[in-house]
């Protein structure tokens, strides 16, 4: 993979949590929060997941920022304010993306799970792929609670972006 894939996949990855959130502010707040049986609960519950995993992956990246010991971690209770860290978040994850040379992708990343804590060494490029693919998987489950809850959810398509 390419610096060029991966700057894409980082400003993706901002327009379609904007879009994202844009939909999830119009919910009502008992909607926002309803377990609908998503793997994270609810459009909250997911939402904090993906910042929640996207924290840890910096950190991994980085070695700096915070880095919940939870995959179900409630970080804000208040969408506006996880709505503003997720727009930090993705700020962080384009300029770290935007740093990267081919040298860096080909190395190797080492870190250590969350759930069953195993080391692992992998591909730097490897792990940015799982990276923004974790986060299309579930912004998928959210369009699928948007898409329940109001029968209609944003377009996320790469193409459209």
């Amino acid at each position: 993979m390419t610096k060029a894939y991966f700057s894409m996949m980082a400003g993706y990855n901002a327009w379609a949590n904007k879009r994202v959130y844009d939909a999830a502010a119009s919910l009502t707040d008992s909607d926002y929060r309803a377990d609908r049986g998503a793997f994270f609960k609810s459009v909250h519950g997911t939402l904090n997941h993906l910042l929640v995993t996207d924290r840890i992956w910096m950190r991994r990246f980085t070695g700096t920022g915070d880095a919940p010991t939870r995959l179900d971690a409630i970080l804000f209770d208040d969408l506006s304010d996880l709505r503003a860290a997720r727009r930090a978040e993705d700020q962080r994850i384009e300029s770290y993306v935007a740093e990267l040379d081919e040298t860096r992708l080909n190395g190797l990343l080492r870190y250590c799970t969350i759930s069953n804590p195993t080391d692992f060494e992998q591909p730097l490029a490897s792990t940015l792929i799982h990276f923004f693919n974790h986060q299309t998987h579930h912004r998928g489950q959210v369009h699928a609670l948007l898409t329940g809850l109001t029968g209609t959810a944003p377009s996320l398509d790469l193409i459209v972006f």
